[in-house]
């Protein structure tokens, strides 16, 4: 049975992909089962096995979640201040230029294709468990746990609907596909959505064990940790027209402390940023949810890898398409007072570095009367500077396809180094088997600090300072890239100070969580949908586009109109097939 639009078409040769051959993902079934054949202990795991893999998306070289990608690096990112498409040019996948430049409406493709991905994985999860719900104990013991895995795995597609539409048809797995026209995207609010979603990962964890048998299970931590992150989406009440927020939520913000607190003692971050690229550490004390990749196991193309960051792989030694660039605004926000502080006000009034001709390295300057915090060249690739551990040479211009366009940075994040053996050699280029982390404990240390701020009382600031300082320390105490030439000295001069108890106000607390999270969190594919939940996104992309319109010559047709932007449109081919029942988000005009 084929069923268009956000039905789903349940066949298990496409199931088993994205997934680690070392943990229970590792099932490669094939042909197509119906639930009568399904449904006992025994053949249920594979619909469990769909779903899992579905947190990798579609089938990797279909194409689709190269330009739709899981990880949100066009939705989370090119949309925001921190980086360009790349690529080769602006008409170069033009769909994902569209969304950078906010020239979006309901019949981008792009826009279309994400929706149907998305609902795709969630009918995986309702297809498993409609089977799992006739499933009795006695023959499959594991029958609740299992149950409750596969709500954590649908409330996070519904959340990824959520904060990317909107409006979105809500559904379980008691409804069956022919009723799915009927249902209206306006049913529930967001933030009521938001509320299901939170009130659904509580009661999953109840069920969940704290630890599971196999590496890449949801447990109950998973659990406890998107269930905060939902509430302090929810914090944030949003104007149902304007998106503006209307107020901030101060009972749900003590409610994801007290979650957040759930995994004291349980996490921890890793001794040095750098180690979250390194396939040793995935799954190490900072990994909370994760997506299992793995390289040469067996599937084709170089096995089960990360398919949505495929093109984003540098030229260079890698020979990638060398999309998903770092702003040079993300490059300056880098920048630190003598004290190793943030330039919160200031630091895009110069830029850190320049090249007076992007075919030519030697052209190449950075500031010297400045200091810059490390985790610069942990994230960006800059000329002349040491790349990761690759021994050849060191990161050059030419690694980007279009300088012109889009200049001389590349991202350095979520790559290994082109020389490890953790690197798969030929096509798909730079692939490797590593995770991609949905939730790391930083994150979850960053929510708690957001919302003892927001809290606001003394204690609380307090607390939320120690937070911020100790992210920063790791930072600090990592190993710093060091000067090609010289690894005796490091590449550049590197300044990260801890915030101090003097001056700690709740508002320059919040700037500071704010840049904090920038800093740390950039090119994770999250900063446009935490600029839109600051109710900020109008702001910051508006001033944005004002500096970078002067060099960047496509975004002097850009603009972010508040109460459209801060969410994509419902496609048009959606409102047909939903026979008209669908209403348009704010901002885009009739159907």
């Amino acid at each position: 049975m084929k069923i268009k639009h956000i039905a789903f078409a349940f066949t298990l040769a496409a199931l088993a992909c994205g997934c680690n051959e070392d943990n229970f993902l590792d099932i490669r079934p094939s042909a197509t089962l119906s639930d009568e054949n399904l449904s006992n202990g025994e053949n249920v795991d594979l619909l469990i096995t769909a779903a899992y893999s579905a947190l990798m998306g579609a089938p990797g070289e279909t194409g689709s979640i190269q330009t739709m990608p899981m990880t949100n690096w066009s939705y989370g990112e090119v949309r925001a201040d921190n980086a360009y498409k790349g690529g080769g040019g602006t008409g170069d996948v033009q769909d994902i230029h569209r969304l950078e430049i906010f020239d979006v409406d309901a019949t981008l493709g792009n826009v279309d294709g994400k929706w149907f991905n998305l609902y795709s994985c969630v009918a995986r999860c309702n297809s498993a468990l409609k089977v799992l719900n006739n499933v009795s104990a006695e023959d499959y013991p594991e029958v609740e746990i299992r149950k409750a895995e596969m709500k954590v795995l649908r409330a996070h597609f519904y959340f990824e609907l959520s904060r990317l539409f909107n409006r979105i048809p809500y559904f379980d797995e008691n409804v069956e596909m022919d009723e799915y026209p009927n249902i209206p995207n306006d049913a529930y609010t967001r933030d009521e959505i938001l509320g299901m979603l939170a009130q659904e990962l509580a009661d999953a964890a109840e069920l969940l064990p704290e630890k599971q048998s196999e590496i890449g299970r949801v447990n109950k931590n998973v659990a406890y940790a998107y269930e905060a992150k939902v509430k302090l989406y929810q914090a944030y009440e949003q104007d149902e027209n304007t998106h503006r927020v209307i107020n901030i939520n101060k009972d749900l913000l003590r409610e994801v402390v007290e979650l957040c607190n759930r995994l004291d003692g349980k996490y921890d971050l890793l001794s040095d940023f750098q180690q979250l690229d390194l396939v040793a550490y995935e799954n190490g004390v900072e990994s909370v949810f994760a997506v299992q990749y793995s390289m040469n196991d067996g599937s084709p193309s170089g096995g089960r890898i990360n398919w949505s960051n495929l093109l984003n792989t540098p030229q260079g030694p890698y020979s990638g398409d060398g999309f998903f660039l770092p702003s040079q605004d993300l490059v300056n926000a880098y920048q630190t007072d003598a004290d190793g502080l943030p330039l919160f006000d200031t630091y895009n009034n110069q830029n850190y570095d320049w090249m007076d001709n992007v075919d030519d390295d030697a052209t190449y300057h950075f500031r010297t009367d400045v200091t810059v915090d490390p985790r610069l060249d942990f994230v960006v690739g800059r000329p002349g500077i040491t790349w990761k551990t690759y021994p050849d040479a060191p990161y050059s211009s030419s690694w980007v396809r279009d300088r012109g366009a889009y200049g001389f940075h590349s991202r350095k994040r979520f790559l290994v180094s082109p020389e490890s053996s953790d690197m798969y050699q030929g096509w798909p280029w730079g692939a490797s088997g590593l995770n991609w982390q949905i939730i790391r404990y930083a994150d979850v240390l960053l929510w708690k600090a957001e919302a003892l701020i927001e809290i606001g009382d003394g204690a609380s600031l307090e607390e939320a300072r120690d937070i911020i300082n100790r992210i920063r320390n790791r930072a600090k105490t990592s190993a710093y890239v060091k000067d090609f030439t010289d690894p005796t000295k490091d590449a550049a001069n590197y300044n990260i100070g801890l915030y101090p108890a003097a001056g700690w106000t709740q508002d320059y607390a919040r700037r500071a969580l704010r840049f904090e999270t920038r800093l740390e969190k950039a090119m994770e594919g999250e900063r446009f949908f935490d600029l839109v939940r600051w109710g900020i996104a109008a702001e910051t992309m508006n001033t944005y586009i004002g500096k970078e319109k002067d060099t960047r010559v496509y975004y002097s047709i850009a603009d972010f109109t508040q109460g459209r932007d801060e969410y994509l449109p419902i496609s048009r081919p959606q409102y047909n097939f939903s026979n008209g029942n669908y209403v348009q988000n704010p901002g885009y005009g009739d159907f």
